[in-house]
């Protein structure tokens, strides 16, 4: 049961044998509230599993940013984030989630108090989209599926705390030229070990050729190249 808003658009009656006129569907639309079509992902446990390969990792904040992106990518708009405060997301692991200068939505992990009261697993995160928002281009690429292997690198590097993670990753894709598929950020660190005013951003870089398989030492002067690139604007520098 609902109560009638007091400027609500009146609905027409429609025959049941009839079939509506442009203008009475337009009506009948006008008369439904809004409704913004939203697109949430709530991750928790183990993102990458223990075993020989490793000791595994839990999903974190950055999972929830890369599932956004990976919507994103469906639109064919690419995502920017930048650092924010909003509930229920945890003050100081939320990012604003934007194309251009408009925000579309928010990626972090939950407020300890959030995950308490609902009951879900400790460091729980999620994100979430206003895809009304999103630009739908025409022009969505289609993914490519290579058969070549590719080389994964991770690289830590030193910055100055106010510099965007985001900025640093576009300064990084841009220097890794064509080889780097794809640059992910998976970890931050502020302490002693970085000095004060200064922040460590480890990020996972894929790196593919689409004719070959490419070698270790390719892929390893192409991260050089992008640590260069970081370095030349922002000064940054490689954690020991």
């Amino acid at each position: 049961v609902t109560l009638p808003r007091t400027q609500q658009v009146p609905v027409p009656q429609v025959g049941v044998g009839e079939r509506p006129s442009d203008a009475q569907v337009a009506s009948l639309l006008a008369a439904l509230p809004q409704q913004p079509v939203h697109v949430a992902a709530v991750l928790a446990g183990h993102r990458e599993q223990a075993g020989w390969w490793g000791k595994g990792r839990q999903a974190d904040w950055a999972d929830a940013v890369q599932a956004a992106r990976l919507v994103g990518q469906a639109y064919g708009v690419e995502l920017t984030v930048v650092a924010s405060d909003l509930a229920p997301w945890h003050p100081g692991r939320c990012a604003e989630l934007r194309v251009g200068d408009w925000p579309v939505g928010h990626a972090g992990e939950l407020h300890p108090k959030v995950v308490e009261a609902l009951g879900l697993p400790k460091r729980t995160v999620a994100m979430e989209l206003d895809l009304d928002a999103l630009p739908l281009s025409d022009n969505r690429p289609a993914p490519v599926v290579s058969a070549y292997p590719p080389v994964l690198l991770d690289v830590a590097v030193v910055v100055p705390a106010d510099v965007p993670a985001e900025q640093v990753a576009r300064a990084l894709r841009g220097g890794g030229g064509a080889l780097l598929e794809d640059i992910r950020l998976f970890d931050v660190y502020t302490g002693d070990q970085v000095g004060e005013g200064k922040r460590s951003l480890a990020y996972s870089l894929r790196f593919r050729a689409p004719d070959r398989t490419l070698t270790v030492e390719e892929a390893t002067a192409a991260r050089d190249a992008a640590v260069a690139a970081a370095a030349e604007r922002f000064g940054a520098a490689l954690r020991a």
